[in-house]
Formats: structure tokens, C-alpha cells, sequence
């Protein structure tokens, strides 16, 4: 009998893994997909998800990342690491990186969804195998999160995310954040020859039109090739509980807010080295408290700075107010950098 069940093979059920074995779980990871898998993602690894990555052993291929820059039509600023330095990282490196892991400490993955869940007062029974937990890492739009019934109420602002590559050397070693009045574009280097550029927008939002409304960075991508764009979303995510029973919810299945702060690894991270804590000590509720704790600062932030980015009148001072701010905006933007 396993200790634990982890359903989902991305970047953060395989952490889930591999914290579980280091932990002397016995783990199997239960994911449909094969091969590295990709995602409309800003592919940017702030330090403390860097840092958290290297305590497992995985050490994947990118750009260091200085810190994050804002600009707008008139204004610019920006806030180096004060700690140590970000990753820009290709998704599907970072994936590719976390299986090697994950093969390497013996963990076996079966390339099949679960479909049934069944609990008791001491075990989960997951499609027939019976199991001590269940970790659910399943993703924005969770199965499992609906299944056991801790979908919370769908958001009334949808924001939707669009990624595509582009082949031109990074200019900067900062994420640059490109604002105009209704949307952001990050432009994150990810290789010594490439650049992810990822834009949030409302439903129905076109990449080609997002870029054009931001003419400097149009300007500077122009010419280059472009790979395929990708979508995601809606973003906003709710889970009413992240703990039904032996199921814990990690990463996005457990709620997701916005990408607007870029620390979705980071706080998946945490989260998955919290749940398999709870699983260790064999107390779910354990980690309900520990979820709140590792996202109260993340979800203060960007909540905040979310509602103000809806308000057209407040969204057009964000990037003048920071560049007025300097010190304001490097608290800021460090004090997501710090390890949840």
C-alpha cells in the first residue's frame, strides 16, 4: 500500500513526489500525459522557487533573472533581487528536469488519470489502489477539486493568459512587465536566443492586438520569428477548502488568484512540501492552516494590486506610482521573491 497517491504530473505534483520520498513515502504519481508538457505560463522562477528547486536536486537550464522592470507608455522602473537571483525557464525544461528527478529517486509514474475516489476514515481507495493520501495536483481546472466538491464561486473579473516564444537574444536580465490600458505583456528571458512573452487579458483578447496597443515592445519584437501562442484560463481559481477528508489540494487545483505577481511555482512549491508534511504526520488539517499561511502575503499583494488594475483611472498611475515609489515598488516586488 502506498503512503501516497499524487494526481497530476506537472512542475508541482512531481515536487510533491519527490518531497514525499525524501520524506521515506512510499509515492506513486498518477498523470495521463507523457513527455515534457507545456503551458501558457510567464516562465518565470522567482528566487525562493529557484532556491526550493536546488534543496530537491533540480537545477534546470535558463536565464538568471535580476529582478522585474514595469513600464508603461511614459514611465519606467525597476526592482533588483535583493536576496539572490531569479530563473527564466522554458516550461517544458523545467518539466523535462522534474521527471529526471523524479526517475532518478525511483518513483514510479502510471500514465492514466484517476477516475474514482472512494474514502475512509483511515485510507483512500484511488481507482482500486488503497492509499494513505491522496494529493491532488491536478491542475487550474481541477476533476478532482469538483469531484469531492470544494469548487468555489466562479470569479466575476475572468482574466485569460496568452504565451508565445520569440527568437531574439534577451536585451535585459529583468522580467519586464508592459502595461497598457487593458492589459500586461511580460517578456521573460528563458534562453541565451529566446524570449517567452506572455500576455493577461480579458476573454477574447488577441496576442497581435495586445502587442500593437504597446508599440515600443511591438517595435522591439518585430521581424523575429514567433513560435505557436498558447492560451490558459480563466485564471481566477477558488476552492472553497483545500482539504476534503485524505485528498489535499496543491498548486492550482487549490485556488489560483492571478499570474499578475508571476509566483504561481513558488507558492505550488510550498504548498506541495506543506501537504506532504500534513501526509507525514498524518493530520490534512495540518496543512489547511499551512496553505493559508504560505498564500496570506502573496494574496494581500495581488489581490490588491488585481482590483487596482480594474479601475481604468488607478490602473494608468500603477506604473507612474511605482516609478514615484522606487523603494515602495522594490518591497514590493522582494517581498514576493522571499521563499513562501
Amino acid at each position: 500500500m502506498p503512503d501516497l497517491v499524487v494526481a497530476g504530473g506537472g512542475p508541482v505534483g512531481l515536487a510533491a513526489a519527490l518531497y514525499a520520498a525524501r520524506a521515506g513515502l512510499e509515492v506513486v504519481v498518477r498523470e495521463p500525459r507523457t513527455g515534457p508538457v507545456d503551458k501558457a505560463c510567464g516562465e518565470g522562477l522567482m528566487p525562493g522557487a529557484v532556491r526550493d528547486l536546488l534543496a530537491l536536486g533540480v537545477d534546470p537550464e535558463g536565464q538568471d533573472i535580476r529582478g522585474i522592470r514595469y513600464l508603461d507608455a511614459g514611465h519606467a522602473v525597476e526592482a533588483p533581487f535583493t536576496a539572490s537571483t531569479g530563473r527564466g525557464v522554458r516550461r517544458t525544461t523545467l518539466h523535462a528536469a522534474l521527471s529526471r528527478a523524479v526517475a532518478a529517486a525511483g518513483i514510479e509514474v502510471e500514465h492514466r488519470p484517476v477516475t474514482s475516489v472512494v474514502q475512509h476514515a483511515d485510507h483512500v481507495v484511488v481507482d482500486g489502489v488503497v492509499a494513505r493520501h491522496l494529493i491532488a495536483a491536478d491542475g487550474l481546472h481541477s476533476p478532482l477539486r469538483r469531484r469531492l466538491g470544494l469548487e468555489g464561486r466562479a470569479a466575476h473579473r475572468r482574466r485569460f493568459g496568452l504565451r508565445a516564444h520569440v527568437g531574439l537574444a534577451p536585451w535585459t536580465p529583468y522580467v519586464e512587465v508592459h502595461w497598457s490600458p487593458g492589459a500586461e505583456a511580460y517578456v521573460t528571458p528563458v534562453a541565451p536566443d529566446l524570449v517567452g512573452v506572455a500576455v493577461l487579458a480579458a476573454p477574447g483578447a488577441d496576442f497581435d492586438e495586445v502587442l500593437a496597443g504597446l508599440p515600443v515592445l511591438a517595435e522591439r519584437l518585430r521581424g523575429h520569428d514567433r513560435g505557436r501562442v498558447r492560451g490558459a484560463g480563466p485564471l481566477r481559481q477558488r476552492s472553497r477548502r483545500r482539504t476534503a477528508g485524505r485528498v489535499l489540494l496543491v498548486g492550482d487545483a487549490a485556488g489560483y488568484v492571478d499570474a499578475l505577481t508571476g509566483e504561481g511555482i513558488a507558492l505550488g512549491l510550498a504548498q506541495a512540501r506543506a501537504a506532504v508534511e500534513a501526509c507525514r504526520h498524518d493530520d490534512p488539517a495540518r496543512y489547511e492552516r499551512a496553505w493559508r499561511r504560505i498564500g496570506r502575503r502573496h494574496d494581500l499583494l495581488t489581490r490588491g494590486l488585481l482590483a487596482a488594475s480594474g479601475v481604468p483611472a488607478v490602473r494608468s498611475r500603477i506604473v507612474p506610482a511605482a516609478a514615484a515609489l522606487p523603494a515602495v515598488f522594490g518591497g514590493v516586488v522582494n517581498a514576493l521573491a522571499r521563499p513562501a
